[in-house]
C-alpha cells in the first residue's frame, strides 16, 4: 500500500528559546529519529498538503477552536494560552497573542499546561477547561474568559496522578456532551488496573467533575481502563471514540474506545490473546511511532508520531465490525513492523506521511474548515530545533497525481 520515504535531511541546530525551562530527559529512553526502511517519498504524501498557519511557539500542547474561528493553543512549559486567528499578520502567519498565563502550573519534563477544551456554550459561558500539571497532582479545571482580569483556574478535579512522565492531558468534549479526558499511569503501569485509581484511564465527566450519567461503573469518572500513555481522543461522525497511545518499547497503538473495557496495560502491550482485553485496532513500532494525537476525516484517522516524526493516515472501516476479532496482519520487520485488524475496523496497511518534514508532531484536531491542525513539539528537549520551530501546520486532503 506504500513505500517508506528515504532519509530526511538533517535538521540544523539552533539554541532554546529564552523563555523555555530546561527539560529533564530521563533515560535510558531513545528519542532518535528512525526515517525507516527503503527508499522514495511515503506513499501517504501524495494525499495530503500542508501549510505553516504559524511559526517559533514554544511546544504547542492543546488546541480547541472559538466560534469566531479562532483557535486557543496551550504551551506546555511557558504555561501560556494563545489566542491563534482568525486574522493574519502580513507574512501570511495567523495572528499569535497571548489570552493568560496560568498560575499553579509545575513543568516537570512531560508535565505543564496540556489539554484544553472550549465549552460547548462558550458563545455564552466563556468557559474553557484545562488540564495541568502542579507540584502535587495533575488537574482539570475551568477558566472563565470574560474580559475581566485575568482569569483565575477553578479546578473541577483534582487528584490525577503525576509525574515526570506519563501525564495524559488530553481533554475534548464528545458528542455526547460530556468532557473526557486521558490520563496516564505516571510511572507507575499497576495503577492503570486499579478503578479505584485515577492513573492510566479515559475518563468522562460533568462540567462539573462528577462522574457522567451512564458511565460503565457507577460512581466512577472511569470510562476505559489499562492505559499506558493516552494523549489524543477523536470521534467519527458514527460517534465511535478513537484514542492513540504510546506504548513502552514494543508497540505503539491506535485503539477503539469502548466503555468499560481493559486495555491492558502492563499485563499486555500491543496484540495479544488474554481473555477480558481488548485488542487495539493498529499497532507500529515506537522507533517508526511514539504515537500521539488522532483526528478523524470522513474515513481516515490522522495520527501523528513524536520520535517517528511523522503520521498515519488510517483507513476506518465504515460498515459494520467485530472489535473481538482475532485476526491480525502485518507488514515489515523489526523496527519497521506494523499490524492491523481488519474486521475490527482497519481496512488496509496504515499509510505514513510527512516523515522528517516537521520534526516531531504531537496534536492532531479538525478544524471547522474540515482541514487537520498538526502541532510540532521540537522544543521540548528531544530534537533538535530549527528556527521557525515549534509551528502549527494546517493539513487537507488531495486526489493523488
Amino acid at each position: 500500500m506504500f513505500c517508506a520515504c528515504t532519509q530526511a535531511p538533517e535538521r540544523p541546530t539552533t539554541s532554546p528559546r529564552p523563555d523555555m525551562e530546561p527539560t529533564d530527559i530521563p533515560s535510558p529512553t531513545d528519542f532518535h529519529f528512525h526515517p525507516g526502511p527503503g527508499r522514495g517519498a511515503a506513499v501517504g504524501d501524495r494525499y495530503v498538503r500542508t501549510e505553516t498557519l504559524v511559526s517559533r511557539l514554544a511546544i504547542p500542547w492543546g488546541v480547541t477552536f472559538l466560534p469566531d474561528g479562532s483557535a486557543l493553543v496551550t504551551e506546555r512549559h511557558t504555561k501560556r494560552i494563545l489566542k491563534v486567528g482568525p486574522g493574519r499578520r502580513a507574512n501570511g502567519e495567523l495572528t499569535v497573542r497571548t489570552v493568560t498565563t496560568v498560575e499553579g502550573v509545575y513543568t516537570n519534563n512531560e508535565g505543564g499546561l496540556l489539554g484544553i477544551a472550549a465549552s460547548p456554550r462558550f458563545a455564552k459561558d466563556r468557559t474553557v477547561f484545562i488540564y495541568y500539571t502542579t507540584k502535587k497532582d495533575n488537574r482539570i479545571a475551568k477558566l472563565v474568559l470574560d474580559g475581566k482580569g485575568r482569569p483565575e483556574p477553578k479546578a473541577i478535579l483534582t487528584g490525577i496522578p503525576g509525574a515526570g512522565v506519563h501525564n495524559g492531558g488530553r481533554l475534548a468534549f464528545g458528542p455526547d456532551g460530556y468532557l473526557y479526558a486521558t490520563t496516564g499511569d505516571a510511572a507507575k503501569g499497576g495503577d492503570a488496573q486499579d478503578l479505584d485509581n485515577l492513573a492510566g484511564k479515559i475518563l468522562r465527566m460533568t462540567m462539573d467533575g462528577k462522574p457522567a450519567p451512564g458511565n460503565p461503573f457507577p460512581g466512577s469518572l472511569v470510562w476505559s481502563y489499562g492505559h499506558r500513555n493516552p494523549e489524543g481522543i477523536a470521534w467519527d461522525s458514527r460517534g465511535r471514540m478513537f484514542s492513540a497511545e504510546i506504548g513502552e518499547a514494543v508497540w505503539d497503538e491506535l485503539n477503539m474506545i469502548l466503555p468499560g473495557r481493559n486495555y491492558g496495560w502492563p499485563r499486555v502491550q500491543g496484540m495479544g490473546n488474554i481473555p477480558g482485553l481488548t485488542n487495539p485496532l493498529a499497532v507500529w513500532r515506537p522507533e517508526i511511532g511514539v504515537t500521539n494525537g488522532v483526528a478523524i476525516v470522513g474515513n481516515t484517522a490522522v495520527v501523528t508520531c513524536l520520535r517517528g516524526q511523522r503520521i498515519y493516515l488510517v483507513n476506518l472501516v465504515g460498515g459494520a465490525t467485530n472489535i473481538s476479532s482475532r485476526r491480525i496482519m502485518g507488514s515489515g520487520t523489526g523496527e519497521a513492523s506494523i499490524r492491523w485488524r481488519p474486521a475490527a475496523g482497519i481496512s488496509g496497511r496504515p499509510m505514513d506521511a510527512l516523515i522528517g518534514k516537521y520534526g516531531r508532531i504531537r496534536t492532531a484536531i479538525v478544524a471547522p474548515d474540515g482541514s487537520v491542525w498538526l502541532t510540532t513539539s521540537n522544543r521540548d528537549g528531544r530534537n533538535d530545533p530549527v528556527p521557525e520551530d515549534d509551528r502549527i501546520i494546517r493539513l487537507t486532503f488531495r486526489r493523488p497525481r
